[in-house]
């Protein structure tokens, strides 16, 4: 995402039950942390600031799912209006096109439904087709949207062969969004065994903590069983971080 605007678009898109089902989910996964580390939930106060973690890492990656779903529906839309164009439409009723294209395609909440929508409104109230895709541009703040209104404009300013000129800007565009959609298939093995390995030095505690109890004793109920541990969990969580930022991978 390149500005805060795009950022806002797509915490927008996030629905309220997927936010409920987040919270969950790191209340679960903070609540096995204070377990695991500390056996008692009276430490839990105190480490706040882990569910806050967890938490934004979750955001972060649910805006960013958000974002890659509304550019492969953008990748589908410009599609449809190279083929409209190629078919004779101008750019306007390609636009208005490509809205009621996208109908069987999409639920009427998507993101990209409702922008052709909103855009083809426009264009009935006489507003010039540059200034339509601009304002979409703006609105998302999404690269891709951003790189193909810009071809668009130069080629209605500068005139030639404009329905070419952005017929090979779709080319280019959706070729790019393809490679990086392929990217993520192949990194996902990865990202997997990340979560394994985040997995498991509790699975390992929890096991321990059920077979071989009374060795685990001395590290909880007392102070220097508190600090060793708290020492544990803040090499977990710095390696945890790491992590995360070896395997965003931005094409």
């Amino acid at each position: 995402m390149k500005s805060g605007t795009g950022a806002s678009l797509w915490l927008q898109d996030i629905r309220k039950s997927e936010y409920i089902l987040g919270i969950l989910k790191t209340t679960a996964v903070f609540g096995v942390i204070v377990y695991v580390f500390y056996g008692s939930f009276a430490a839990a106060p105190l480490l706040i600031p882990v569910w806050f973690l967890y938490m934004r890492d979750w955001i972060t990656d649910t805006v960013k799912k958000k974002e890659q779903q509304f550019r492969e529906q953008f990748r589908d839309s410009i599609q449809q209006m190279a083929a409209a164009l190629k078919a004779g439409y101008s750019v306007e009723n390609a636009i208005r096109e490509v809205s009621r294209e996208l109908v069987p395609m999409y639920d009427k909440d998507t993101r990209i439904r409702r922008e052709y929508d909103r855009m083809a409104h426009q264009l009935d109230m006489k507003i010039p087709a540059v200034s339509v895709l601009e304002a979409f541009a703006e609105r998302t703040g999404q690269e891709d949207v951003e790189d193909f209104v810009n071809v668009f404009a130069a080629a209605k300013k500068n005139g030639g062969d404009s329905i070419m000129i952005i017929r090979n800007a779709v080319k280019i565009i959706s070729g790019k969004i393809d490679t990086e959609k392929e990217i993520q298939t192949m990194t996902a093995s990865k990202k997997l065994e990340f979560e394994i390995m985040c997995a498991v030095p509790f699975l390992m505690i929890l096991y321990m903590k059920i077979t071989f109890r009374e060795f685990l004793d001395v590290l909880y109920g007392n102070m220097a069983g508190v600090v060793i541990m708290t020492v544990c969990l803040g090499i977990y969580v710095a390696a945890y971080s790491l992590g995360r930022k070896i395997i965003r991978i931005e094409v």
